[in-house]
């Protein structure tokens, strides 16, 4: 199982997902909590090292259960996902080769999408903080 944080970021009922160097698809900004780690720690830590950014608060919006993409088959991925406040503008570092924002259907019909990014598109459709 992989656990990770991620972060749910928001604007103009879209949301920012994070292409990383050498990739082609598009995950949550975020990554794996390293042993010992909280998944708050992490997301404070994944933040600042993809998006040069600090989080100022932030909440839980929940956790979410997938397969995870890019891994053998069967490997599952945790992933906790929080809303927050940054004190600046995400801007790629130089693991991060692009950031946009997505409604959810711009994210849908992508030729390939993350599982667990699918789920928070959707759950942050049913709460009317994304469109479709």
């Amino acid at each position: 199982m992989i656990r990770t944080a991620a972060l749910a970021h928001i604007r103009d009922r879209r949301l920012l997902q994070a292409r990383s160097v050498g990739k082609d698809v598009f995950y949550m900004a975020g990554g794996k909590i390293d042993p010992g780690e909280t998944p708050e720690a992490a997301l404070h830590r994944e933040v600042r090292e993809e998006l040069g950014v600090g989080v100022v608060s932030y909440a839980e919006l929940g956790v979410f259960r997938a397969e995870a993409y890019g891994h053998s088959p069967g490997t599952r991925l945790h992933m906790t996902c929080f809303t927050a406040e940054l004190d600046g503008e995400p801007r790629p570092t130089s693991e991060i080769a692009e950031l946009r924002y997505f409604t959810v259907r711009e994210y849908a019909a992508m030729d390939q999408v993350a599982p667990g990014s699918m789920m928070v598109f959707r759950r942050l459709h049913e709460l009317g903080a994304v469109d479709w």
